[in-house]
């Protein structure tokens, strides 16, 4: 048996973070969709700290239908927080999702507005 497509996610999730892991230097760009937000969190796994986060759920995108264009703008928010906080590089954790649609404009924008991975 196949299980939900919940289980099918985690499963999908868990062989992706068998080979991702943020250090200092180089942190986790993790990446969650559900059906009505987008979330991202820069995340440090060694010291187990959360140093950037940006959703759709903010005050200013928080009426905005869950679209390509609202994935965008998350995109750009998590790269200037994390320019912010001093982070260039991350190492990108898609979740389990497809990276497709929403999930790669979210990190399209988050390339062009000086991340790197």
């Amino acid at each position: 048996m196949r299980g939900t497509r919940i289980d099918q996610r985690r499963r999908r999730h868990a062989r992706v973070r068998k080979g991702v892991f943020g250090e200092a230097g180089r942190p986790r760009l993790a990446v969650y969709r559900s059906n009505r937000y987008i979330y991202a969190q820069i995340i440090d796994d060694q010291s187990g700290r959360t140093v950037a986060a940006a959703s759709s759920q903010e005050a200013d995108l928080r009426d905005r239908k869950l679209s390509v264009d609202t994935a965008t703008e998350v995109g750009k928010l998590i790269a200037s927080r994390a320019k912010a906080a001093g982070v260039d590089t991350v190492v990108f954790d898609r979740g389990g999702f497809a990276y497709h649609g929403r999930l790669k404009a979210l990190a399209d924008a988050a390339r062009e507005s000086g991340l790197d991975f």
